[in-house]
């Protein structure tokens, strides 16, 4: 945990206190405003990451995913006054904000909107970008909450809008607190009532594949990689396959590499893959650093169209595969399972995956999967069966023939 210390908003005369929660690479962020008297009347819970669509001076377009929220302040989040309503401000990376407006219309509040700017002028970040400057990109969001209630909303909430995409998650936030307290009542999202929660699943094994039901076939396997500037930061060898489960309807989507784009980002602590199709909007894949020395899948989101018409989306960050050394790659070749949730899971194949520290173009030295490490011991104890079987016919043998002898030596 990392605590920010209090500090004085300007005019307002009122104490923010933050907390952000694994500020590393969770990306979950917990807000409280207190005002003079010390009663929070604004608390705020939540994880978002963003994907931003630019313009290159060579007349191409690049994507880059921005989920590093380290370094997080938040100048101009106040509680409101008479005049003007709460809001969330929130400053981080290089020129990047967020900021939440909330309006009171008894006998409810509204989250009112939802502001993203960032810096294109950041080279880091968007290199070669054609155009420079902050751009902000305004949506009205409208969202009716009872006062005295504590909006709820773990399912993803995906807001598109001038080539940005805003993934908003695991969101608790509560404006107007009343008495200085928090509700225990909760008010749902649609998204919420209308599927089943994501609930944080954590494997440090590899699980035993789900009863869904699979196609025949196995799927295409594909070759995926992403770039930073002019070298290969990720590479990816899989196929892939979808077990999706809603209103207890199972399918299965195998994904074909050559209809999917692939898009993606590195950074120093984490590296997104980012697959799309004519029916599947994202499936990212987002590795993170782990005690400085090795690599994990963490977290798997994804969005698509389903045969009925219906949309399906689910995230997890609380993820832990595909875990090997930094510096090398991961790899297994027998079909693993990823349980995303008890909706969702993605059945990989040939798998080989290396997200950091890739030397041109290549993988490095892959370490096995324990699945894979399964093979060996099964031909040495089908062998050591054997060898005991032998052991006893043998032994079964001599015993025979020495009785045998012994009933001649009677006569």
């Amino acid at each position: 945990m990392v605590y920010f210390r209090p500090s004085r908003l300007s005019g307002s005369g009122l104490l923010l206190l933050c907390l952000v929660l694994g500020a590393d690479q969770s990306h979950a962020l917990e807000l409280n405003l207190t005002d003079s008297s010390n009663a929070t009347c604004l608390y705020a819970k939540w994880q978002m990451n963003f994907t931003v669509t630019y313009e290159t001076t060579n007349k191409t377009y690049k994507t880059v995913n921005i989920s590093d929220l380290s370094n997080v302040t938040y100048e101009g989040s106040t509680c409101g006054d008479d005049q003007n309503g709460p809001r969330i401000a929130v400053q981080f990376g290089s020129g990047f904000s967020w900021i939440v407006n909330f309006t009171k219309h008894a006998p409810d509040y509204l989250i009112d909107t939802i502001s993203f700017s960032y810096n294109i002028h950041n080279h880091t970040t968007f290199p070669d970008a054609e155009h420079k400057g902050i751009i902000t990109i305004d949506n009205r969001v409208a969202l009716n909450v009872p006062l005295n209630d504590i909006f709820r909303c773990n399912s993803l909430l995906t807001i598109e809008n001038n080539n940005v995409t805003q993934h908003i998650w695991n969101v608790l936030v509560q404006a107007f607190v009343q008495n200085g307290t928090v509700s225990t009542k909760e008010y749902l999202c649609d998204e919420d009532k209308h599927a089943t929660t994501v609930e944080p699943i954590i494997h440090t094994t590899v699980p035993s594949p789900t009863p869904t039901p699979t196609p025949k076939e196995n799927p295409y396997v594909g070759n995926y990689s992403v770039r930073d500037g002019n070298s290969t930061c990720l590479l990816a060898t899989m196929g892939l396959q979808l077990n999706i489960t809603q209103d207890k309807v199972s399918s299965v989507i195998n994904i074909n590499p050559n209809s999917t784009g692939v898009t993606g980002s590195c950074h120093p602590q984490t590296a997104q893959l980012r697959l799309n199709s004519s029916n599947i909007k994202y499936l990212d894949f987002v590795f993170a650093v782990k005690n400085e020395n090795r690599f994990y899948l963490k977290e798997v989101n994804v969005s698509l169209n389903l045969a009925n018409g219906s949309v399906f989306s689910i995230a997890n960050n609380n993820l832990s595969y595909w875990d090997a050394p930094l510096g090398s790659s991961y790899m297994c070749h027998k079909e693993q399972t990823v349980s995303v949730s008890r909706t969702f899971q993605i059945n990989t194949f040939e798998l080989r995956v290396q997200p950091f520290n890739v030397m041109e173009g290549k993988y490095s030295t892959a370490q096995d999967c324990s699945a894979d490490d399964d093979n060996f011991l099964v031909p040495i104890a089908v062998g050591a069966a054997l060898a005991g079987v032998l052991i006893l016919v043998l032994l079964a043998y001599f015993i025979g023939l020495k009785r045998h002898h012994a009933g001649y030596e009677q006569f």
